[in-house]
């Protein structure tokens, strides 16, 4: 067993030991003490994130620069989110209960999971983020970064999670960290199913696909999407200005998933939608990339990847959007369903049959109507942060996660010693 390996599971099985002391009044004072902490070492942690910024500047691109950095309004919104997150209302734990013709008494429950991974990208605030809500829903955590971001990482649980646990009474040991930033350490993570038999991986690209076919075959399952990227369908009836409110708010950032990627464009409305939006994109610094079908009724370069291939993951062409031409809402949604992750679609017309076949034909994990698919998030949403977005086509939590959907089911069953079979 290497020495990478002994140091994860160690990690593991700490927080392994330390889950059944977690009580939802102590995690909420942990995550008070856990926000004021952030201000008070607010010096170290902007040292150590320095350092790591340096420390990446040649091997990482201006986004994943500009991800990895923090500075003082970063810190105020983490001290802010812990705040917030600390205050949300626990978790219900009892879902619903009855009473069986025997005499028995049912009640149908959530129960912590145990101890779950989280494997991200160099975001240093993603470490708070995904620590809160496993600790929100009364989990543990074992933490493992991207290594351009490990130095802040490491400062943030040792200096701002692990003493709030301690503080409020709970284990420090509930939160862990691969130490490491060789690539291995995530590896090691999702191979370790008894100890850790959840992993959130967040990220998208190959990287992030190969960790989870590994996780399935040591038998950890994983919540993560490999791909995202948002789909605008403007049909028929689409009203031309709000197709152009929604496409511009749909691109105010590039490097997220839940941004414009793929425009569908009904043919009875491709040249007035086309004749709009292609300057619009234009205007915009965006190139829009075509099929034949949306090149036959606009000016625009041929599209050279494949129909839902994510420009987010892309550094060298992140201002792309890819444009098609489609017969209608049924085949928008199919398209939407099989040549995308199913992150996220929005449908812009003003035919409500239109619209609710759309809806119902679309299987992805957020379906809009007349809004941006940029609001697919957690905090969005909910109210609550995520921990990721989740596209499995699988019965679970999909789309965005939260501490309200870290949970497994459980049937608490109390007789009187008469009931038998």
């Amino acid at each position: 067993m290497s020495t990478l390996q002994q140091s994860v599971e160690r990690e593991a099985a700490a927080a392994h030991e330390a889950v059944p002391r977690l009580a939802d009044a102590l995690v909420t004072a942990a995550l008070a003490i856990a926000a004021d902490r952030v201000t008070k070492r607010r010096g170290s942690i902007l040292a150590a994130n320095d350092a790591d910024v340096a420390g990446a500047a040649g091997d990482l691109d201006s986004g994943a620069l500009d991800r990895l950095r923090l500075d003082e309004p970063g810190l105020e919104a983490i001290e802010a989110q812990l705040h917030e997150l600390s205050a949300l209302p626990p978790l219900e734990r009892e879902i619903g209960s009855w009473r069986l013709s025997n005499g028995l008494e049912v009640s149908e429950r959530r129960i912590p999971i145990g101890v779950v991974g989280a494997n991200f990208e160099a975001r240093p605030n993603v470490a708070v983020d995904v620590a809160g809500q496993l600790l929100k829903s009364l989990n543990g955590a074992v933490l493992r970064t991207g290594g351009a971001a490990l130095g802040t990482v490491t400062v943030l649980v040792d200096e701002v999670l692990r003493p709030a646990l301690a503080e409020a009474g709970l284990p420090p040991e509930t939160v862990g960290l691969v130490r490491s930033p060789d690539r291995e350490g995530a590896r090691v993570l999702v191979s370790l199913p008894r100890l850790v038999p959840l992993v959130i991986l967040r990220g998208s690209g190959e990287t992030t696909a190969t960790l989870a076919r590994h996780a399935a075959e040591q038998g950890v399952r994983t919540l993560a999407h490999a791909e995202g990227g948002g789909v605008l369908y403007a049909a028929a009836s689409a009203d031309l200005r709000k197709v152009e409110a929604i496409v511009e708010a749909s691109l105010d950032r590039l490097g997220v998933c839940n941004r414009l990627n793929l425009l569908l464009v009904d043919r009875a409305a491709a040249a007035a939608v086309l004749g709009r939006v292609v300057p619009l994109l234009a205007r915009l610094g965006i190139e829009p990339r075509g099929t034949e079908r949306a090149r036959a009724h606009a000016d625009m370069a041929p599209l050279d990847v494949r129909l839902g291939h994510e420009w987010a993951n892309d550094p060298e062409r992140v201002a792309t959007v890819s444009v098609d031409v489609v017969e209608g809402p049924e085949e928008a949604a199919a398209i939407a369903n099989s040549e995308t992750s199913a992150l996220a679609a929005t449908i812009v017309c003003e035919d409500k049959a239109v619209a609710q076949l759309f809806l119902e034909r679309y299987r992805g994990t957020a379906a809009f109507w007349q809004a941006p698919t940029r609001f697919t998030d957690g905090f969005a949403l909910t109210g609550a942060p995520e921990t990721g977005i989740n596209v499995d086509w699988v019965p679970g939590p999909r789309g965005p996660v939260t501490y309200r959907d870290l949970w497994l089911r459980q049937y608490r069953v109390v007789g009187d010693g008469t009931q038998s079979r």
